[in-house]
């Protein structure tokens, strides 16, 4: 069973019967995460490009990456302008090899990416240090604030669903209707939009049912009605699975996200200033209740929004945290990716202006919003600044091709109610160095809001905290 949307392109099954160069050229591989989530499956790339220790290689990685990218483009019929931001100099080297492949492809097909609506899709490619933040902060949605804090490996959540009864397995993905509707819920929400639910399917049946069942409740009626055991154990798992993310919260990770939302903001949840946020910090670097980990976290995204601090600051801040090195290089390990993390070091980095986006109803615990949406929006609107993002130079525009369909592929960006894809431009963005669960959010919620574009989200591989800070401490200094 296919635990992601997995599109393996199909040329390899027929090379043995036919060779024509198109064909030849597609044996590559990418996962679809999710209908507008895709992952290259390859995390070693955040060591390739990052680390001063793989130059060497750099150049066949990027070739290996863009060849994906851009058969990705190929097979969803898309010709896209391709822009990067222009901050970091690699993204320049893969956005040439891209358009490259992609041109290679139009030679092929000629009709690719044609039409009035596909001549607007754009592929923008961006490093991961345009936003350090997202990744490290704790989401309060629920698939983010799920795989941030309890043990889901490849996609499975186990859990206990009552006394004297053995552990289930469940697997988080697109067959599963609720957990598409419900991840990327605030979960403030989602446990009553499950009893919710679970009311709604029970009065279909004419069960009896509570606005408040409780996985108790639940239990009892899977033993009276088997015969919809399937459905009601959905419900229960959901129950189960937000109970076990409002424990981890409530446990410690509530103080953590009002730090780290004042943080990220500058501003308290009063939207005033904060002069001193070492008052804040201290106390949970001191607290061995919290893990090295989040102390990482804290002292990053501290060191992020004072654009670099001193060494001996720093050395401070790893001395209450009782931080090893390895926990210390996670943050120092910033820099490779163009984080001032000495203030010694300081240069002027440019932030994409940032839109106003709090209101009555924001959540305090949830005031930041993802870089990534701004920039998503702005491409759009075709207001995202062209000297920071810059589009390639000599490419000739392009106006119905088709891109092929088969059981495997060619299907999965299609919403289960649509009869046909929409034609619409795409954006599809490109994140060299890891995706967010954040990030994968704001793809949906900009589709939703503009409605006539399409936005994908991919990376190389898609990140949790713990993904992030391992990949930084790894990232090794040696020439």
């Amino acid at each position: 069973m296919l635990a992601k949307f997995e599109f393996e392109l199909i040329a390899k099954l027929f090379l043995s019967v036919c060779r024509p160069v198109t064909l030849v050229r597609m044996v590559v591989a990418a996962i679809f995460y999710s209908p507008q989530v895709f992952s290259l499956d390859s995390p070693d790339t955040f060591q390739c490009l990052y680390s001063p220790a793989f130059a060497s290689i750099r150049g066949k990685h990027i070739e290996r990456i863009a060849e994906q990218i851009a058969t990705l483009c190929a097979t969803l019929g898309e010709y896209p302008n391709v822009r990067y931001r222009v901050d970091w100099e690699r993204n320049v080297d893969l956005a040439a090899s891209v358009q490259q492949k992609l041109d290679a492809y139009k030679a092929d097909e000629p009709t690719m990416g044609e039409g009035p609506e596909k001549a607007r899709s754009q592929l923008l490619i961006l490093d991961r240090g345009f936003d350090c933040v997202s990744p490290l902060l704790h989401e309060l949605t629920l698939q983010a604030m799920a795989y941030d804090l309890l043990p889901i490996v490849n996609d499975v959540y186990r859990y206990t669903p009552g006394p004297n009864q053995a552990d289930k397995e469940v697997l988080l993905d697109e067959n599963d209707d609720l957990w598409v509707e419900l991840r990327h819920e605030h979960i403030a929400v989602v446990s009553t939009q499950v009893t919710q639910n679970l009311k709604k399917f029970t009065d279909s049946k004419r069960m009896s049912s509570t606005d408040k069942s409780s996985m108790r409740d639940l239990s009892q009626m899977i033993k009276k009605m088997p015969q919809y055991q399937k459905e009601l154990s959905k419900y229960s798992t959901h129950l189960h699975l937000a109970e076990d993310c409002m424990k981890s919260y409530q446990n410690y990770v509530d103080k953590l996200c009002r730090v780290e939302q004042d943080l990220a903001m500058g501003t308290d949840a009063e939207g005033e200033k904060i002069k001193d946020h070492m008052r804040n910090i201290v106390p949970i670097l001191l607290d061995a209740n919290v893990s090295n980990y989040d102390k990482v976290r804290i002292i990053s995204l501290y060191v992020m929004i004072k654009n670099g601090i001193s060494e001996e600051n720093l050395t401070k801040l790893f001395t209450h945290a009782q931080l090893s090195t390895k926990h210390q290089d996670m943050v120092r390990n910033l820099s490779f990716l163009g984080i001032n993390v000495i203030a010694d070091s300081r240069k002027k980095i440019y932030s994409v202006p940032r839109k106003e986006r709090i209101t009555e109803s924001t959540y305090q615990m949830s005031r930041w919003t993802p870089v990534i949406k701004d920039i998503m929006e702005d491409c759009i609107e075709d207001k995202l600044d062209p000297r920071h993002f810059p589009f390639l130079e000599g490419r000739a525009q392009n106006t119905n091709y088709h891109a092929p369909t088969s059981a495997r592929y060619g299907h999965w960006h299609k919403d289960k109610a649509q009869t046909q894809v929409k034609n619409v431009p795409r954006l599809i963005i490109f994140i060299v160095g890891g995706v967010s669960m954040s990030e994968m959010r704001c793809a949906y919620e900009v589709t939703n809001s503009v409605r006539n574009w399409e936005v994908l989200v991919g990376s190389s591989h898609v990140l949790s905290p713990e993904i992030f800070l391992s990949d930084l401490g790894s990232l090794s200094k040696e020439d």
